[in-house]
C-alpha cells in the first residue's frame, strides 16, 4: 500500500467458508480497506496472491491441506512485501513463536471483535507486530527460555524445530503424529526426521529413540 488514499488489500485464506463470509462482512465496513480476495485450502495461496496483489494475508494456522504455518513459510520466502497475520482458534504460544519467527507480522484469535481486526490490519500495513498483550508477554517469556536452554541442551548441532522432532521421536510418536501435534505437514516432517538421523548419523528409528532417551528426552509431559 502506498499513498494516504490507496486501499489497504486484505486476502482471506481460511477453510470455513462462514467464517470468512464474517470477515470479509466485517472488513467491508472498515474505512480504506478491502478484501481483495479469497481461498479456502494452500494450494490456492500461490494463485490468489499472484492475481489480487494483496498487502496483507489473513491466514488460518489450520487449513484442511496444509499447515498455515507452512503457507506463512513460503510467503515470507516468495512474497516477502505482503504482510501475514495468522489466524487461531486458541492462543497457542508456541505457533505464534514459530509465526512470528518464520516472518509473520502477526497472531490473532479468531474471536477477536471488528475493532481489534481492524486495529491489527492497521497495525500491520504500519509495520508493527500484531499480538495481544497477554500472548506478546507469553511469547517473549518462550523465546528467552527457548534461548537459555538452547545453550546448553544435548544435540547442539540440531536446529531447535529438529530437536523438537527428536524429543517426539523418542516419545514414542510417528511421523502423523508428529505432524498433527506440531501442525506440520508430514512431508516436511519426514525431511525434519532424515535431517536428525543424518547429523546424528543414526541408521533408523529405533536407534534416535534410544540415543534421545539416553540425553533425557522422550518424558512425556504431565
Amino acid at each position: 500500500m502506498s499513498g494516504p488514499e490507496a486501499v489497504l488489500r486484505i486476502a482471506i485464506v481460511d477453510d470455513h467458508p462462514m467464517y470468512r463470509m464474517g470477515l470479509a462482512v466485517a472488513i467491508a465496513e472498515m474505512a480504506g480497506i478491502e478484501v481483495a480476495g479469497e481461498a479456502q485450502s494452500a494450494a490456492e495461496v500461490a494463485d490468489l496472491v499472484a492475481s489480487t496483489r494483496p498487502d496483507i494475508v489473513l491466514l488460518d494456522v489450520r487449513l484442511s491441506d496444509e499447515s498455515g504455518l507452512e503457507v506463512n513459510r513460503w510467503l515470507a520466502t516468495h512474497h516477502p512485501a505482503v504482510k501475514v497475520i495468522m489466524l487461531t482458534m486458541s492462543e497457542d504460544h508456541d505457533h505464534a513463536l514459530t509465526a512470528l519467527r518464520d516472518g509473520a507480522a502477526g497472531y490473532l484469535v479468531k474471536g477477536a471483535d471488528p475493532d481489534r481486526l481492524e486495529h491489527a490490519l492497521r497495525a500491520a500495513a504500519a509495520g508493527d507486530v500484531v499480538l495481544d498483550h497477554d500472548m506478546a508477554q507469553a511469547v517473549t517469556e518462550l523465546a528467552l527460555t527457548r534461548r537459555r536452554g538452547s545453550a546448553g541442551r544435548p544435540f547442539a548441532e540440531l536446529t531447535q524445530r529438529e530437536y523438537d522432532i527428536l524429543d517426539l521421536i523418542a516419545q514414542g510418536l510417528d511421523n502423523q503424529a508428529i505432524a498433527r501435534r506440531l501442525v506440520l505437514s508430514p512431508k516436511t516432517v519426514r525431511n525434519h526426521v532424515s535431517n536428525v538421523f543424518t547429523k546424528l548419523n543414526v541408521a533408523d528409528r529405533s536407534h534416535a529413540i534410544v540415543l534421545g532417551r539416553e540425553r533425557g528426552l522422550g518424558q512425556r509431559p504431565g
